[in-house]
């Protein structure tokens, strides 16, 4: 009865034994922990912001009364300021811009013998509606609202004459964030400051004097 008692007791021993490491080597093993990636907030474009913006304009002008026309082009340098808004998850960024400069624009042609008509534009503005499209820090965008600014008309031996104008303008640019709080832009529009009249004392002959102007133009902004 012992002997059997004895080697009963060997033997679940030896069955304890076994099963043990057994059990062991079916624990998981450690492995490295799971780290998720860092989070990269995508730009957002809402803020306002100021700038300077400079470039080149260049058009046409007609005098109808005296059935000649000339083609202003000169140089551009201003200010920007304006404000975007781009909802949470959306591409889509939608905003207002106005700017105002100096402008170089003007040309000359001869209208009778020994005398010229020239036209000048003295300075130009524009307020505009924007909507871009963002693919994170680059935008491209259309734009388009009024544009202002003097017509100047001059004829030697004559007085002259100079108003301001409104008119309208469209355009296209590409605009992308180079830091934080600074974006560059290139842009171009397309502006009708429509024409002013020029009386026959002031210009020799009743005349309109129109102007239209392509602008080519680079930016920098700081948004607030």
């Amino acid at each position: 009865m012992k002997r059997s008692l004895v080697a009963g007791l060997g033997f679940l021993a030896l069955a304890l034994a076994a099963a043990v490491p057994a059990s062991a080597a079916d624990l998981p093993r450690s492995s490295v922990p799971y780290r998720a990636p860092a989070y990269l907030a995508g730009y957002n474009w809402t803020g306002f912001y100021l700038g300077i913006n400079g470039g080149a304009g260049w058009g046409s002008s007609d005098w109808n009364g005296l059935g000649v026309g000339n083609s202003p082009s000169g140089g551009l340098i201003g200010g920007t300021i304006g404000f975007n808004w781009q909802g949470a998850g959306s591409p889509w960024v939608f905003g207002l811009e106005g700017d105002i400069a100096w402008s170089g624009i003007g040309d000359s042609t001869a209208c009778t013998v020994l005398a010229t008509c020239e036209t000048k534009n003295n300075w130009f503005g524009t307020a505009r509606g924007r909507v871009g499209y963002a693919f994170d820090r680059i935008m491209p965008y259309a734009t388009g609202g009024i544009a202002f600014g003097d017509i100047e008309a001059n004829r030697i031996g004559f007085l002259g004459a100079s108003d301001t104008n409104v008119g309208w303008t469209i355009g296209v640019g590409i605009e992308g964030a180079i830091a934080p709080n600074w974006t560059a832009k290139v842009e171009y529009l397309y502006a009708d400051i429509g024409d002013i009249a020029c009386t026959a004392a002031a210009c020799g002959v009743a005349t309109n004097v129109d102007l239209q102007v392509n602008i080519l133009r680079a930016g920098v902004n700081y948004r607030f």
